[in-house]
């Protein structure tokens, strides 16, 4: 992958190619896939019309992937989120002709949080056509204090999916849209860690805080999901505490180095949790979230 015409990233076909994907699946013991677009590939700063030929590109081409193996991969779609009116329209060509059960968008939109006016038509819909939203960090600071150790992805990411959670949240997008199943990503960043924090500052703090929404923060926990990319037992463990048992769903970051290299590994590693929890984490809480039933994979 090229930027500015310097190499941005070594990608392998593992991106691309479908029967590779499947290789690698069957060899982790992976049956079903969630596919979207890789982040970078957003293009929310782009002209507008430019980035609604992209999206439909990547749209269309994912489409016709889960057409192919409608076992083994599910899709999700990518908008022009920084053109609302062109989002609206793709997101209802999404579920309505190309069958998506949901879309991907990213942290921010250009200078737009997650809580941004200009973005309630695209909620509006989303709850409208019961199209879920997985929202992964994308644009994240690279120069200055960020720029070495590899700070944008390890500290960057986290701290990306921590504002868009408490953008929606403090912004009052739950409430003024209370239907919305959102999921984010990488373990909802630093807020599981941090919601005490968080809730106690709206608390003291309410001329700062509860700006736009009365309601404390903490009482969403369980009003949205967050993926199980963590890489640790006990972070895993605060995680489905604190979000919920049902709130979880199995996340991989792959073919990327930040991911989990055997999907799974670290939910069936969990000795204190029992078979239950690790089907819903692995299987069931994702398919609650798509809106989707077992029986379309069997």
């Amino acid at each position: 992958m090229m930027k500015d015409g310097k190499v941005f990233r070594i990608i392998q076909e593992n991106c691309w190619d479908p029967e590779v994907r499947i290789k690698e699946m069957n060899l982790s013991g992976v049956t079903v896939q969630v596919l979207s677009t890789v982040p970078v590939m957003f293009s929310y700063w782009a002209n507008p019309q430019d980035t609604l030929d992209l999206a439909q590109i990547l749209n269309n081409d994912l489409a016709a992937t889960v057409k192919k193996y409608p076992k083994r991969f599910i899709g999700l779609g990518t908008l022009p989120l920084q053109a609302p009116d062109l989002a609206v329209k793709e997101m209802h060509r999404c579920v309505n002709e190309l069958g998506f059960p949901g879309v991907q968008i990213g942290s921010h939109v250009n200078e737009w949080d997650l809580n941004a006016p200009e973005l309630y038509d695209i909620y509006a819909a989303a709850e409208r056509l019961n199209c879920c939203l997985f929202v992964h960090p994308w644009d994240m600071q690279t120069d200055g204090r960020m720029s070495k150790y590899w700070f944008p992805w390890l500290i960057g990411m986290p701290t990306e999916t921590t504002i868009a959670i408490c953008s929606m949240l403090m912004g009052g997008i739950l409430e003024k849209f209370p239907k919305l199943k959102v999921c984010f990503a990488h373990g909802g960043g630093a807020f599981p860690y941090t919601v005490g924090r968080i809730s106690h500052g709206f608390n003291v703090r309410p001329d700062l805080c509860a700006l736009d929404n009365k309601v404390d923060p903490r009482k969403y926990l369980g009003s949205f999901y967050t993926d199980s990319l963590v890489h640790d037992h006990g972070a895993l463990r605060l995680l489905t505490s604190v979000i919920g048992e049902d709130k979880v769903i199995l996340g991989t970051d792959y073919p990327f180095p930040l991911g989990e290299l055997e999907p799974g590994k670290l939910i069936d590693s969990m000795e204190d949790f029992d078979n239950k929890l690790k089907d819903k984490l692995k299987a069931g809480n994702a398919l609650e979230f798509l809106g989707l039933s077992r029986k379309q994979f069997e």
